[in-house]
C-alpha cells in the first residue's frame, strides 16, 4: 500500500474530592452549568464484549534468540482495557534480565554476522519480516487491539499496514547508508565512515506499540545495530509476537532481545546499563528527563527521546467550519486521546466560535464508544485504571475551574475504563486542561480573536500575533494544527509555531518519510524519515597522506 494511501488512513480514521471523583466514575445523565449533560447511548452495548479472535502465544522474553523465563521466575498480569481482567501473565524484566539481553546483544554486535552482513542482506531480512507481518496481520491487529483497546479497525486498516511500510521503508535505507569524500587544504585523502553506534537501549509506549516497534527498530536494524527493546508493562504482547516473526525472517541469534518489564525494575537498568551505546525512549516528559539523567551518570550514552506534548489546533475564520470540526475532533479524539501529538487546545476564531462549539459538541455526542472489536466503534477504552482516573480527574478539574462542560464528562458502562467523549468551552489558558496533557478523550475549546489594526484593514493582511503567542506559551512544540484557506495565514503559522510538525488542514498524517519529533521539552532528535538513521550511526573521519596525487 502506498505512502499516501496509508497516511490518508491515519489521518481519518489536580485531584478532586472524594465525593468528586466517586460522582465522576458513575455513568450520568445530569445537568453542568445550565447545560445537559448527554448519557451517550452506547454504555449497554459496552457490557456485551467480543471474543478476540487470537490466541496469546508468547509471553516470555526474547533472549539471544529463545523465548525465557525472568530470571527471578516472576510474573505480572496484562490486562484487557475493555474489562479490566486479566489476558494472560507475562515474564516480568529486571536488572538481571536486561544484563542477560545487553549481552546478547553486545555478542551479536562484536561477534556476530549482521554489522558484518552486506547491506543488501540486512534488506533482504528486512522485507521478509515484512512479508510476514502481512500474512499474520489480523492476528497482530486483533492482538493490540485486545491488548491496547483501540478499535480493531483502526490496528487492521491503518496501523498494521504502516508498520508494513515503516519497514519496506527502513529495508530501502539500508543498501544507501555511505559516507562522503571530503576535499582537504593539504595533500590528504579524507573520507567519512557511517558506521553503527552498536547496542542500541529502546523504551517504547503503550498507545501504538506495534508503531512505536516500527519507529525503534527499523533504523537500527537498517544501519546494523543490534538491540534491547522494553516493552511498556501495559502492552507486551504485540511486540514478542513480531520478535518471533524476526526470527522467521532470518534475523541472526541475539540481534534483537526483547524485555517486558516495568520502568523502575527494567527500564532504568537499560537506561543505565554500561554496556548500552545508545538510549531511544518514547513516553512522558517527566520520565524522558529520568532517561536523560541515567545515560548521563552511566556512560553518558547517546538520547533521542519522543516525548508529551499539548499540542494547539488553530480554527481560523475563513475555512469551512463542518471540516474544521470533523478534523478538530479527529485530531483530538483519535486513539481514545491517548496521542502525543493530539491536537488537544481547540483555539477557534471568536467569529465563528459558536457554530463551531455546538458543531463540536453534536460531533462529541455522535462519537461512538464501545467494544473496539464491533464495527463502526470511534472510541474503545482507555488503556488502564490509571489513565482512566487520571483522565477523569482532569474533567473534574475543569469543572472547578468554571469551564463550561458541554458534554460527557464521566463513564461509560460499569466495567473496563471507557469515557464519554467530552468537551469543554470557555477554557481559559491558565486552565490545568488546558496546560496539561490529559492524554484522553477531552477537548477544550478556546477563542481567540486577530485584533485588525487599521494598517491590517487597509492592507487585507491579518495580525495574528495572539493566536501564536498563545499557541506557543507551553513547555511542549511536538505538534500543532492549522485551518484555513488563507495561504498567507497559514505560511505565518507555519513558521512562527514552534513545534516539530505543524500539519495545514490535515492531521496526524504519518508517512514514513516524514520525520516526527519536538520542541522545548517535547523531546530531542527526530523519529522516521532519514533523520531517524543519524540516531543510529557514528560519523567517522578516516584522512591519509597522498603521494604526488596528479589532483586535489
Amino acid at each position: 500500500m502506498a505512502a499516501r494511501r496509508i497516511s490518508s488512513l491515519l489521518a481519518r480514521s489536580l485531584y478532586p474530592s472524594s465525593s468528586g471523583l466517586a460522582s465522576l466514575l458513575r455513568s450520568r445523565g445530569t445537568s453542568v452549568s445550565g447545560k445537559s449533560i448527554n448519557r451517550f447511548s452506547t454504555a449497554t452495548a459496552i457490557e456485551d464484549l467480543i471474543t478476540p479472535p487470537v490466541q496469546i502465544r508468547y509471553t516470555k522474553h526474547l533472549i539471544n534468540g529463545q523465548f525465557v523465563d525472568a530470571a527471578s521466575g516472576k510474573t505480572f498480569p496484562t490486562y484487557d482495557p475493555r474489562s479490566g481482567e486479566v489476558i494472560a501473565d507475562v515474564a516480568e524484566g529486571d536488572a538481571e534480565d536486561i544484563n542477560r539481553a545487553v549481552s546478547a546483544a553486545r555478542k551479536a554486535f562484536d561477534e556476530g554476522p549482521w554489522p558484518k552482513m552486506s547491506p543488501y542482506e540486512r534488506s533482504r531480512i528486512l522485507l521478509r519480516f515484512a512479508d510476514l507481518v502481512e500474512k499474520h496481520s489480523d492476528e497482530l491487529a486483533a492482538l493490540e487491539s485486545w491488548n491496547c483497546g483501540k478499535p480493531y479497525e483502526q490496528s487492521a486498516k491503518s496501523e498494521l499496514p504502516l508498520l508494513v511500510r515503516l519497514f519496506h521503508y527502513y529495508a530501502g535505507w539500508a543498501d544507501k547508508i555511505h559516507g562522503l569524500t571530503v576535499p582537504a587544504d593539504g595533500e590528504h585523502h579524507v573520507q567519512t565512515l557511517h558506521e553503527p553506534i552498536g547496542v542500541a537501549g529502546q523504551i517504547i509506549p503503550w498507545n501504538f506499540p506495534l508503531i512505536m516497534f516500527a519507529w525503534k527498530v527499523g533504523p537500527a536494524l537498517a544501519c546494523g545495530n543490534t538491540i534491547v527493546l522494553k516493552t511498556a508493562e501495559q502492552t507486551p504482547l504485540t511486540a514478542l509476537y513480531v520478535g518471533k516473526l524476526f526470527q522467521e525472517a532470518g534475523l541472526p541469534t541475539g540481534v534483537l532481545n526483547i524485555v517486558s518489564g516495568y520502568g523502575p525494575t527494567a527500564g532504568a537498568p537499560l537506561a543505565s546499563h554500561m554496556d548500552v551505546d545508545k538510549i531511544a525512549f518514547t513516553g512522558s516528559t517527566e520520565t524522558g528527563k529520568i532517561i536523560l539523567e541515567l545515560a548521563a551518570r552511566s556512560n553518558l550514552k547517546p538520547v533521542t527521546l519522543e516525548l508529551g506534548g499539548k499540542s494547539p489546533f488553530i480554527v481560523c475564520e475563513d475555512g469551512d467550519i463542518d471540516k474544521a470540526v470533523e478534523l478538530a475532533h479527529f485530531a483530538l479524539f483519535f486513539n481514545q486521546g491517548q496521542c502525543c501529538c493530539a491536537g488537544s487546545r481547540t483555539f477557534v476564531h471568536e467569529r465563528v466560535y459558536e457554530e463551531f462549539l455546538e458543531k463540536a459538541k453534536a460531533r462529541a455526542i455522535r462519537r461512538v464508544v464501545g467494544d473496539p472489536f464491533k464495527k463502526g466503534v470511534e472510541q474503545g477504552p482507555q488503556i488502564d485504571v490509571e489513565q482512566f482516573q487520571k483522565v477523569l480527574r482532569y474533567i473534574n478539574s475543569g469543572i472547578e475551574s468554571n469551564a463550561t462542560l458541554e458534554c460527557g464528562g464521566g463513564r461509560l458502562g460499569t466495567k473496563g475504563y471507557f469515557i464519554e467523549p467530552t468537551v469543554f468551552s470557555n477554557v481559559q489558558d491558565n486552565m490545568l486542561i488546558a496546560k496539561d496533557e490529559i492524554f484522553g478523550p477531552v477537548q477544550t475549546i478556546l477563542k481567540f480573536n486577530l485584533n485588525l489594526s487599521l494598517r491590517d484593514l487597509l492592507l487585507s493582511t491579518r495580525d495574528i500575533n495572539e493566536v501564536i503567542k498563545r499557541a506557543n506559551a507551553t513547555r511542549y512544540g511536538l505538534a500543532a494544527g492549522v485551518f484555513t484557506n488563507n495561504i498567507n495565514t497559514a505560511n505565518t503559522l507555519t513558521r512562527a509555531l514552534r513545534a516539530g510538525t505543524v500539519w495545514v488542514n490535515c492531521f496526524d498524517v504519518f508517512d514514513a518519510a516524514i520525520p516526527f519529533g519536538g520542541y522545548k521539552m517535547s523531546g530531542i532528535g527526530r523519529e522516521k524519515g532519514v533523520y531517524s538513521l543519524n540516531n543510529y550511526l557514528q560519523v567517522k573521519a578516516v584522512v591519509t597522506p597522498l603521494k604526488n596525487p596528479a589532483w586535489l
